[in-house]
């Protein structure tokens, strides 16, 4: 099981950015995060559950340490940072440690 949902999250950086995010015909969900971070430590398995179970999105995670010009370009300011995008278009965004209704409620605006 578990290997099945880690399998479902892309690691998202400047070289695939275009390819898996900008051109998916699927909306994106995006988790900008960071290893030091107590709050994405919180998000990130919710965040991995919704990806096993909702086949009809993308999910990327973008670490901000090693990602500097994409959390730059979505100018994130603090981790964690959510953000949905349908082709090609930031849609939401949020701020800090969601539950998975209100990340839910995210993908389906």
């Amino acid at each position: 099981m578990e290997r099945r949902i880690c399998m479902s999250v892309l690691t998202i950086t400047k070289e695939n950015f275009e390819s898996e995010v900008l051109k998916s015909k699927k909306p994106v969900l995006l988790d900008f995060w960071a290893t030091w971070c107590g709050p994405c430590r919180m998000v990130s398995p919710v965040v991995d559950e919704i990806a096993g179970e909702m086949h009809d999105i993308k999910v990327g995670k973008i670490n901000v340490d090693e990602q500097h010009e994409l959390a730059a370009k979505f100018k994130v300011m603090s981790i964690p940072t959510l953000v949905v995008m349908k082709e090609g278009k930031v849609v939401q965004s949020s701020v800090g440690a969601k539950p998975k209704a209100s990340i839910l409620d995210m993908l389906n605006a």
